[in-house]
């Protein structure tokens, strides 16, 4: 991310009003291998090519900006794989982990992974150690430290519907696990920032946020994401595409001031669930128009956002949830001309 989209962030969270919304794409391996034409398993193994589509995507599509920026990561394995999780790579599939706890009674004996030196993560903090100079004579910078939220990694470790359950049969060591994994969290962040000076920025992606009530929310969710946000970092962008109208008012008390949400609501839904504290990055719907659509539908979908937008303050246009599969150029030109136009 240059200087420039940096400025342009700040300015969204702050609530500045500029005149042309920025647009803004939060881009992975969903969407960068296949794109650039190579399979997900070269993009995830070789940090040449990892390094290339990264750049490729910033110089096709100079006016956007990528969110979080030549992310370093290999899917929903990274965090996982610190606590030991078998992690499948398919060749041109996303890759997945295995539980690592088949009964609640295991979480006792769950240890606190170290993150500069467990699973994947050394990894993925090299592979941005090593590329830093290349990224910087490109005139960027990287802004953010990246993961998945807590209750997103306790799913991995012991499966979704295991610990939406586990809330209600076994509240105890459903904290229990929270905490050694936020605390993990908390370090790998911690880590991220020190190994880079130039983050300002904390990311975290979490779903799971959308699948339980606001009572289990409050009980369990926002104790973990109220310690992640407690730092001084100016951009606290947090991504939950699932359901939100039972969390999105806990936000900005927690200390989120950029959301990236789904499909379930439209803008104005979201800023009054939101009593209007949060920018939100969003909110065409990802697969139905940006993938799916035609260049013309997609500059429609767009022009009708901004239509029914007329306070462009606290809003940076892009999809409702990251790019998914499939996405073509030309439709991301599209997008792109549809606001700068």
């Amino acid at each position: 991310m240059t200087d420039q989209q940096w400025n342009e962030l700040l300015a969204v969270v702050q609530g500045n009003a500029p005149v042309c919304p920025p647009v803004g794409f939060i881009v992975d391996s969903p969407w960068l291998p296949n794109w650039f034409g190579v399979d997900i398993l070269d993009y995830f193994t070789s940090d040449a090519l990892w390094f290339e589509v990264n750049q490729k995507a910033i110089e096709t599509f100079p006016e956007a900006i990528f969110l979080p920026g030549f992310w370093s990561e290999f899917g929903m394995c990274t965090e996982p794989s610190a606590f030991g999780a078998k992690c499948v790579f398919p060749r041109n599939e996303l890759p997945f982990a295995d539980k690592v706890i088949h009964d609640v009674a295991q979480i006792d004996d769950l240890a606190e992974p170290n993150p500069a030196t467990d699973g994947l993560l050394p990894f993925m903090l090299n592979r941005l150690s090593t590329a830093r100079p290349r990224l910087e004579a490109l005139g960027h910078k990287i802004r953010f430290s990246v993961s998945r939220g807590p209750l997103n990694v306790a799913t991995f470790l012991m499966g979704t519907t295991e610990f939406l359950m586990a809330l209600k049969t076994d509240p105890d060591k459903a904290r229990k696990l929270l905490r050694t994994i936020t605390q993990f969290l908390s370090k790998w962040h911690a880590l991220q920032r020190q190994t880079f000076p130039s983050i300002d920025g904390i990311f975290l992606l979490d779903d799971i946020v959308g699948f339980v009530g606001e009572e289990d929310f409050k009980q369990f969710g926002l104790p973990c994401f109220r310690e992640l946000y407690s730092g001084d970092h100016a951009i606290k962008f947090f991504h939950n595409d699932a359901a939100c109208a039972k969390s999105i008012g806990y936000y900005a008390q927690i200390g989120i001031n950029l959301y990236n949400p789904g499909i379930f609501n439209t803008l104005a839904e979201l800023r009054q669930l939101s009593a209007n504290r949060l920018a939100i990055l969003g909110t065409i719907p990802p697969r139905d128009v940006l993938a799916k659509g035609s260049p013309a539908e997609v500059q429609a979908a767009v022009r009708k956002l901004l239509a029914e937008t007329p306070d462009r303050s606290k809003f940076v246009l892009s999809c409702a949830g990251g790019v998914p599969p499939g996405v073509s150029t030309e439709n991301m030109k599209a997008f792109i001309e549809a606001v700068r136009g």
